[in-house]
């Protein structure tokens, strides 16, 4: 039987399988690929391409949901249904009378034993899905974890009426000296996930050789690097405006909860706060506002990381996708981390916002949890290679500097 018959006897079927046929061919061309590797040749590409053995592999995102949207949205429920984790809780007071908590799980007691901490996203805590999956692949290879809970997160009461944001790093700065004066001998790492990667990479670019001198290495992943950008998309209609509202309710229904605190004669309205409707009007009433900023923009500018990566002096990993509604591929500094000392940057083409589900049937474990795993053990297993690596991005950062500095001159 020829198609044409075929097509007469049975028009359905062969739509259905023409269809089926079309879609296979753009998944198989457009979604599965391998991922892009943004790092200048140096010691840290090379330390990243023998230890993510991952990167010689493609990413197959779950067929039946590569759609960025369906990825950012799915990833989190399945992910939902990993119990929650005990934690053994530390409040940590702040030198403003302020309050942050870290939720530590511990593996052993050793003094040495290597230390990883994790910073949810914007209204994120200890208790949240993407970060539980993070944790629980820390505790598969052996290390301690502590999880930072912002100001008011985590269940823990805010104290003063100052919450957080992601062009400042003081409260995490407080937490990452209080961990190493702890424990000394630890070597920490630090990773940030979405806000919390901004916050993160406020932080290494705000201290600098200081941010060195207290960690190993760092991780950020989804994250906002050009926050106009991002804000643009999540402006768009249908779908990602949709995400925009939720996101800009919770934040609402957050500060809702902290009203008591928040109230008195404060330069913002809080009735007018939580009549936010997306998220750059949450950051114009109340953000900005909050953390003295002239406007929003200028809020924005501060907090955008993509014009900075010369200012970081800690090995730096970030995975993106590039259908990432959050931050679409226009954002991500490609060019840049071609050319930084310090910053590598993984691009997939598709695995939405903190989504990078895979296989057929995903499971508990996601891509990015795979080469979370594979960067962690890389690294603690090899500090004394993490060392060059650091010291030949040192003089190469050194090197371009004073090139820069000859040019200027001339």
């Amino acid at each position: 039987m020829d198609w044409y018959s075929l097509y007469s006897e049975c028009p359905r079927m062969v739509l259905g399988l023409s269809l089926s046929a079309g879609l296979l061919v753009y998944y198989m061309l457009e979604a599965v690929k391998r991922p892009l590797l943004a790092c200048r040749h140096s010691a840290w590409r090379g330390f990243l391409e023998t230890n993510l053995t991952i990167l010689k592999e493609r990413y197959w995102p779950t067929p039946w949901c590569y759609e960025s949207r369906c990825q950012t949205i799915l990833a989190s429920v399945l992910r939902s249904r990993l119990p929650d984790i005990t934690y053994k809780r530390e409040l940590l007071e702040l030198k403003d009378g302020g309050q942050i908590c870290l939720d530590w799980l511990e593996t052993t007691s050793e003094v040495d034993q290597p230390i990883i901490i994790i910073l949810p996203g914007l209204t994120g805590s200890s208790q949240s899905e993407y970060v539980k999956s993070f944790v629980l692949t820390v505790q598969e290879t052996g290390a301690r974890c502590a999880v930072f809970n912002n100001r008011g997160r985590g269940g823990v009461q805010l104290k003063t009426a100052r919450t957080y944001c992601a062009a400042n790093s003081d409260d995490l700065e407080e937490a990452i000296e209080h961990i190493r004066a702890k424990f000394p001998k630890a070597p920490l790492m630090a990773t940030g996930i979405s806000l919390g990667g901004m916050i993160l990479g406020n932080y290494l670019v705000t201290r600098g050789e200081q941010a060195a001198q207290h960690l190993v290495a760092a991780m950020v992943l989804s994250i906002p690097w050009n926050v106009f950008v991002g804000t643009e998309s999540l402006e768009k209609p249908l779908w990602n405006l949709l995400l925009n509202r939720h996101l800009a309710n919770c934040l609402c229904e957050s500060i809702r909860s902290m009203r008591k605190q928040l109230e008195g004669d404060y330069k913002w309205d809080l009735d007018h706060v939580m009549e936010s409707k997306t998220i750059r009007e949450f950051d114009s009433r109340f953000t900005a506002v909050q953390f003295g900023f002239r406007d929003v923009e200028e809020y924005y500018r501060t907090a955008c990381l993509h014009d900075k990566l010369d200012n970081i002096k800690v090995p730096l990993l970030c995975l993106s996708a590039a259908d990432d509604p959050f931050q679409p591929m226009e954002g991500i500094p490609v060019e840049a981390a071609n050319k930084s000392s310090h910053v590598a940057i993984i691009v997939t083409a598709r695995g939405g916002h903190i989504g990078f589900m895979e296989g057929v049937f995903p499971t508990n474990t996601y891509y990015s949890d795979r080469i979370y795993k594979q960067l962690v053990n890389g690294i603690f297993s090899n500090l004394d290679k993490i060392k060059e690596v650091k010291r030949e991005a040192d003089e190469h950062a050194q090197l371009i500097a004073a090139d820069s500095t000859n040019g200027s001159v001339s």
